[in-house]
């Protein structure tokens, strides 16, 4: 699996809730239609455990079966909607891409 992760907070003038409904409804439906998207896991940020980790409202995975695979979504016009929903909403967000690797199946 390749993934695409992002860590974000939500814009100033939002609440926690409205960011992870915004995220989980509205922008979730552009982001699912992403050519070969395999997996999305999202995590709603409740607890920051240490004082230099707060001020971070969630984090998606996206899955792809390969680094070509998540190219080809970054370049298509469904990555170009979503980012353009996204605009110029304020909020922090950290972007990083690579190859996974499990360490416990459970």
């Amino acid at each position: 699996m390749y993934n695409l992760i992002l860590l974000a907070a939500r814009p100033p003038e939002w609440t926690h809730e409205r960011f992870i409904g915004w995220w989980r409804g509205e922008h979730a439906e552009l982001t699912r239609v992403l050519p070969g998207l395999r997996s999305w896991r999202h995590t709603d940020i409740d607890t920051a455990l240490e004082p230099r980790s707060e001020g971070w409202d969630g984090v998606s995975v996206l899955g792809f079966d390969t680094a070509e695979d998540l190219r080809t979504a970054l370049a298509s016009p469904e990555w170009a909607a979503a980012v353009a929903q996204v605009g110029d909403m304020r909020g922090r967000r950290i972007a990083v891409m690579g190859g996974e690797t499990e360490l416990y199946p459970g």
